[in-house]
């Protein structure tokens, strides 16, 4: 049965509101929260399967003040598991990890932990889920790459989003330019044991747009009358493997590989957007935020990206227009570490809530992940705790 969301506040308002700790999934964005909440003057605790502990329980361990070891991340939903974190007032924070190993059926009908974020829109992050991402785009009326829906109806450059088989996080995309093209390098990657034929099967073939790309990061806010209602926090790119090797090599000697390209994110890097073109990116965010309103309420809550590029119209003959094509969305923490100190956004949020940033002893603000502890911290000594968990 599906949690509800009055559930959750029933458990939350039971917390002790003075000593909550802040919980994440040990792997994606884990060493960030860590940082962040401890800024913030939270407890800490992070949930390690074992044989991934090691960045977390040796290297880092001054970031966490407690450590739960599982078998597997799914194990986060046994009851003794989830009764320390509610007996320690623990806040958790979803990353991608936490939606992909927990599962969105234990985190949607199992995990009666309070959850900082929407636990029902991490669904639709899939590609082959009815309400998903793109379906949420498309109501919104916010540009996005063409689809199509089969290999015979491609007619330009096109990728093909298809998952690793032996990664599900992580993703082996191709390029092709015709239906024949597409069969001879799916069938080279299926051969080669990159993508299996039933991950081909799901994958998803969008037009390839050419412009630069820019991972749009943004904190949405639930006390509006506090913050506001979304806030821009800068932009950042991947940097992948084996894509990024390949790339760094001379044309003639890309051309005598035979190895196939995956886009396995290894690391992000900052970027700056002309200021002229940034209403594209706020206009589409504010687009977003409307439609996960009304389709997944309450909402987007706390961090989200949109993923996308700046180009030229497709539709205009000319090519005098450049929009913002978004053609992925992070409904959860994007794992951006690098717009801290990379994003003049980041400035202009130290001096729009610099009152509320000295009220608990921070000169500015460091990095995203400071603005969910943020939130949270005002909400839990105005009482107010229920209004920012699902």
């Amino acid at each position: 049965m599906v949690i509800k969301r009055g559930e959750i506040q029933s458990i939350v308002s039971k917390y002790d509101a003075k000593n909550i700790t802040i919980g994440v999934l040990g792997s994606h964005s884990a060493e960030e929260v860590g940082i962040s909440a401890k800024s913030l003057g939270f407890k800490t605790l992070v949930v390690c399967q074992k044989g991934r502990e090691e960045l977390y329980v040796k290297y880092n361990r001054h970031l966490f003040d407690h450590v739960v070891m599982v078998d597997k991340f799914s194990d986060i939903v046994r009851e003794e598991v989830q009764e320390k974190m509610r007996s320690l007032s623990t806040i958790f924070i979803p990353n991608r990890s936490f939606s992909v190993y927990v599962g969105y059926a234990n985190i949607e009908n199992n995990l009666m932990v309070p959850i900082y974020g929407n636990r029902m829109i991490l669904r639709a992050e899939e590609r082959n889920e009815e309400r998903n991402q793109y379906w949420l785009l498309e109501k919104a009326g916010i540009k996005a790459p063409r689809k199509f829906n089969s290999p015979e109806e491609i007619d330009r450059l096109v990728i093909v989003k298809v998952q690793q088989k032996k990664k599900p996080l992580e993703r082996a995309f191709f390029y092709a330019s015709s239906p024949e093209e597409y069969y001879r390098r799916a069938e080279e990657l299926v051969r080669k044991d990159v993508i299996s034929k039933e991950g081909l099967g799901k994958a998803r073939i969008e037009e390839y747009v050419l412009g630069q790309k820019f991972n749009a990061n943004f904190q949405g806010w639930v006390l509006k009358d506090v913050f506001d209602d979304f806030d821009l926090l800068g932009f950042d790119d991947r940097k992948q493997t084996n894509l990024h090797g390949i790339l760094g090599l001379p044309a003639r000697d890309q051309m005598s590989l035979d190895t196939p390209v995956k886009n396995e994110e290894v690391g992000h890097y900052g970027l700056t957007m002309r200021e002229s073109l940034k209403p594209l990116v706020y206009r589409a965010a504010e687009r977003f935020r409307r439609i996960c309103e009304k389709e997944y309420p309450p909402g987007i809550i706390g961090l989200f990206a949109l993923q996308g590029a700046i180009a030229y119209d497709s539709e205009d003959p000319e090519q005098k227009r450049l929009e913002f094509y978004v053609f992925d969305v992070s409904p959860r923490i994007p794992g951006c570490p690098c717009v801290g100190p990379t994003s003049p956004e980041m400035r202009r949020l130290t001096l729009k809530y610099l009152g509320l940033l000295k009220e608990y002893g921070l000169e500015k603000v460091e990095t995203p992940m400071d603005l969910p502890m943020l939130e949270i911290k005002y909400a839990a000594d105005s009482n107010r705790l229920e209004e920012t968990v699902t």
